[in-house]
């Protein structure tokens, strides 16, 4: 068993949920955005570039989606050991960093999505 603060732990968890509850908030709104863009007239290589978004944004909700679940039964998986062993397994332990490291990465991924999709709809807008 491995001692660690499990509250911290699970606040991470937590914080990790809501932001990507907000990044999928953010890019259903920006889908919608999106097929509004699409409907005014557009260049082919503006087409182009609205197919490649609308495929980020559906892949991207996959990704959060199941980033999301990942987390959350890791949350209830250090919850289960610290009430049946009353400490945590080393594996749980490094889960948690390898959900960390997961999470960053898609953050950093949204992120340049997000960037390129506002790109976009400046381009568009003028």
């Amino acid at each position: 068993m491995v001692q660690v603060e499990t509250s911290q732990l699970k606040a991470e968890c937590e914080a990790w949920r809501q932001t990507l509850r907000q990044y999928r908030e953010g890019f259903t709104q920006d889908k919608t955005k999106l097929q509004l863009a699409a409907s005014h007239s557009l260049s082919k290589d503006q087409l182009q570039d609205v197919e490649h978004l609308h495929n980020q944004f559906h892949i991207q909700l996959i990704n959060i989606h199941d980033l999301k679940q990942a987390i959350k039964m890791h949350d209830r998986r250090i919850g289960y050991e610290m009430r049946e062993q009353n400490g945590l397994n080393e594996e749980t332990v490094a889960d948690h960093e390898n959900l960390l490291n997961q999470y960053q990465r898609l953050e950093l991924i949204l992120q340049n999505v997000r960037e390129e999709f506002n790109h976009f709809l400046r381009r568009t807008q003028n």
